[in-house]
């Protein structure tokens, strides 16, 4: 029997209305779960009237389709899989089926991974599913933005099955993606067609045929979404290590369209301690809608089943500056070079190469004073102007100002900015006093930012104080000039103080409802320091206010960092140990702290996120 379903959308992050089918649960238990769910700071609209009460459902299973599809080419499963006791809620990705947009386009891939974060919590806020009761199965291009969204946002869900992901699709023609890349560059976004055949995607001929003749099929993918599917999937791949949750991969052994090799490899690096990988003879790409789907769905039930029936265990990383890949990678940027690595000798030229150019550029020579991690330079950053006289000077600042690193760093401002306005919005919602304290401002330029943001946006908005701290005596010195500037004297201080002094964050006493520790937890592996200061700011918040806090879950030039620039602490190696957003959200958790909200750069460097004291 079909189980009927209903049409229904959901209004995304940038206020776009993507359409959604839902499959109410049939066989109803009423089992409950704890509530371990991320919850947005205020919900968002949403189409239908109302919360619906709780379906009673064991579970909620989110379907998510290849490229070129939508919801409909899911449907299948959700009979076939038999499992009554689950809602199922299968998207249409925006550009595909009935969701609006161009069709095969997106604004970029992190904006499509952000989409999963607006469907989760659309989901939790309807049907009252917590994150602990979904389950994904994602499928090709669904699969990417699906483990992605995992890797990326680190949701305390039950698990997931990626179906062929399509970590690296075959273009068959060489040096394709180059020349995709050069197109791009000299006529802007295009989009290309897909070249595959209905045949070479299932051995089922009446799903070819419905294929062939469905007219929500779009053929066309944006340039922009292609060319950003490889740059997010190597990263993903690179870093799997990052996912721990519960992850079954099929592989397809007779995909015309993906690549197996990323796909081993992903699962190869895999952190989760429940995993498993199904090879699948003579399937093509369309593993979910092959003619012998039956042996895929003998594996998948059982899998999803046993995550719903076995007691959620999720990985410790609390202690992962002791021990764990992160700690290890760590390790290994601190370890010398050996005299005859020609890496040594190519890392000492870029290194003369710099000091050279801090003669002539202004911006270099900052780095060289204050530290290339210091809140002086994060300030020269966040202007975003070359500060050199000369020509070459003014070019290698810009150059500089351009690197990977210095754009997603600018990214978080924007990011911070955005969801100090909105906590800012729902304390005066809620008529709670605004009162903004923040442990490491550097020169405090995010926060009187926003601040004048708001005086511009939202008049009447009554900030009735700011506290500013840095243990630099410069960034406080600068800070009270930028405090000056912005005309905030009257509701702005600027104080030397610790972060990581517990005691002294105590003495705040819960006075403060929105506290802020940006680029700080980066800079210092060693999580026993990052929970000093967080338990300082759990005692310096009161309950229901709410902390902003970044993190650096990846970051492609770690080596470049680590072998070449010097860090504010006595002109040391700069050299980092990421955290994976799993790890530093377990520790504000610990800290008394649950996580509602989350945003992160288009290269997943730089995460900011808002979490709400207990």
């Amino acid at each position: 029997m079909n189980r009927s379903f209903e049409t229904r959308t959901f209004i995304t992050h940038d206020d776009v209305e993507l359409s959604y089918r839902f499959y109410p649960a049939t066989n109803k238990n009423g089992s409950q779960t704890q509530n371990h769910a991320m919850t947005a700071i205020e919900a968002p609209a949403v189409h239908t009237a109302s919360t619906e009460q709780s379906s009673g459902a064991k579970g909620a299973i989110l379907l998510f389709h290849r490229g070129h599809e939508h919801a409909g080419r899911m449907a299948h499963l959700v009979d076939e899989l038999n499992l009554p006791d689950f809602d199922f809620f299968a998207w249409d990705a925006r550009g595909h089926g009935l969701s609006p947009g161009e069709r095969g386009y997106s604004p970029s891939i992190g904006t499509s991974v952000r989409d999963i974060q607006s469907f989760m919590l659309h989901i939790t806020q309807q049907y009252q599913h917590q994150e602990n009761d979904m389950f994904l199965i994602a499928q090709s291009v669904g699969a990417v933005l699906a483990s992605t969204y995992v890797h990326d946002y680190a949701p305390k869900i039950r698990g997931m099955i990626l179906a062929s992901p399509a970590f690296k699709v075959k273009l068959y023609v060489p040096f394709a993606r180059t020349g995709l890349k050069v197109m791009q560059k000299i006529k802007g976004n295009f989009f290309i067609n897909s070249y595959v055949k209905s045949r070479f995607l299932t051995h089922d001929k009446t799903r070819q045929a419905s294929y062939d003749n469905d007219p929500l099929i779009s053929r066309a993918i944006s340039s922009n979404i292609l060319l950003g599917l490889y740059d997010t999937a190597e990263r993903i791949v690179a870093d799997a290590k990052a996912i721990t949750i519960p992850t079954q991969l099929l592989v397809s052994s007779s995909d015309w369209v993906v690549h197996h090799k990323p796909q081993y490899e992903f699962y190869h690096h895999l952190g989760s301690p429940r995993k498993e990988l199904h090879r699948l003879s003579g399937f093509y790409h369309d593993t979910l809608g092959e003619a012998d789907r039956h042996l895929a769905i003998e594996k998948m039930r059982p899998f999803i089943l046993e995550q719903f029936n076995t007691q959620e265990q999720s990985v410790d990383l609390k202690e992962a500056h002791l021990r764990g890949y992160t700690y290890e990678e760590k390790q290994l940027l601190e370890d010398p070079l050996d005299s005859f690595d020609l890496k040594k000798a190519y890392w000492r030229t870029i290194k003369i190469g710099l000091g050279l150019s801090k003669y002539c550029s202004k911006g270099i020579q900052l780095g060289y004073q204050t530290g290339f991690d210091s809140g002086s330079m994060l300030d020269f950053v966040y202007t975003n102007q070359p500060i050199s006289k000369n020509t070459l000077g003014k070019f290698i600042d810009k150059q500089y100002l351009n690197s990977i690193g210095w754009q997603g760093i600018r990214q978080r401002k924007v990011n911070i900015e955005e969801l100090m306005i909105r906590c800012i919005n729902q304390l005066q919602k809620h008529q709670k006093p605004i009162k903004i304290i923040d442990i490491a401002a550097g020169h405090g330029r995010y926060v009187l930012d926003a601040l004048a943001k708001i005086h511009v946006m939202h008049p009447n908005t009554q900030i009735e104080e700011v506290l500013l701290r840095d243990f630099s005596e410069l960034n406080v010195k600068q800070g009270r000039e930028l405090i000056k500037e912005h005309q905030l004297g009257h509701i702005a201080q600027f104080e030397q103080g610790d972060a990581f002094n517990t005691d002294s964050l105590k003495a705040i006493a819960n006075s403060k409802t929105l506290g802020i520790v940006s680029g700080l937890y980066e800079l210092f592996d060693d999580n026993t320091l990052i929970s000093q200061s967080l338990e300082g700011m759990y005692h310096a918040i009161e309950t229901g206010g709410y902390l902003i806090y970044t993190n650096q879950p990846w970051h492609p030039q770690l080596e470049f960092i680590a072998r070449v620039l010097t860090s504010h602490r006595d002109g040391q190696p700069w050299v980092m140990r990421r955290r994976t957003q799993q790890e530093m959200d377990q520790l504000v958790e610990q800290a008394g702290f649950i996580k509602c909200e989350q945003r992160i750069d288009e290269f997943g460097i730089f995460t900011v996120s808002v979490a709400r004291k207990r």
